[in-house]
């Protein structure tokens, strides 16, 4: 515990369509379904997700009756994760579907979105991998 007293808990995250995020969460970034919560009178679903259950959480919070998609806004920022290999962690992630929007050029970062715009920081446990094709030369993508 920091001097502070705050102990990072998880981030919520607002989905339109829950499968899309857990395929995206759970099948294509790795990370596990923690514990769900259904409330009937609420309409609505929270799902916890992790690398395990000792680390912090990203809390999916899915209204039943949501149609439209959240707006997209800056206000959010990212989620971040450590990775061991950057490289081989985005062409996972690409063979996957997932579009890599900042590719890892400098061998340390990388930026991917969820089906519901949320921006996904994945950054190179240590130091910096050697700069390598084809992420040297990749072009940006969007935004992330």
């Amino acid at each position: 515990m920091h001097t502070s007293g705050l102990k990072y808990l998880h981030t919520m995250l607002r989905v339109l369509d829950l499968e899309k995020a857990l395929t995206f969460f759970v099948d294509q970034l790795g990370l596990q379904v923690l514990r769900r919560n259904d409330y009937e009178k609420g309409r609505f679903s929270l799902v916890f997700l992790g690398p395990a259950p000792d680390q912090p959480v990203v809390e999916l919070t899915w209204n039943w009756d949501q149609s439209e998609p959240y707006p997209e806004g800056r206000f959010f920022g990212h989620l971040a994760f450590e990775v061991a290999d950057i490289y081989a962690t985005c062409a996972r992630l690409q063979a996957l579907g997932v579009t890599i929007h900042r590719p890892p050029r400098d061998g340390r970062m990388a930026f991917i979105k969820s089906p519901d715009g949320h921006s996904v920081e994945l950054l190179q446990a240590g130091g910096a991998l050697t700069p390598a094709e084809p992420w040297l030369s990749a072009p940006n993508i969007g935004e992330w």
